[in-house]
């Protein structure tokens, strides 16, 4: 039972990490400087800096929590 909690926390914290991701790109595209938006998306650590300035806390936020998240499922993973 343990071991479906696991797997199935990584899961949705992968998810979460990545429509965070995805949406932090897609939003840091639509603001000046657009160049941003593409290298946040290639260079992952500066989505949540650059989403965190431009006042999209929630979604930094989110990003954040899930990259949390899923250390410490896979952490319980390897143990």
């Amino acid at each position: 039972m343990k071991d479906l909690v696991v797997v199935i926390a990584i899961s949705i914290a992968f998810a979460s990490l990545v429509t965070a991701h995805v949406a932090i790109a897609f939003g840091l595209l639509a603001r000046p400087p657009r160049w941003r938006g593409p290298v946040a998306f290639a260079v992952v650590p500066l989505a949540p800096y650059w989403a965190w300035r431009e006042r999209m806390r929630v979604r930094a936020i989110v990003w954040s929590g899930a990259l949390v998240l899923y250390v410490i499922a896979r952490i319980l993973a390897s143990v």
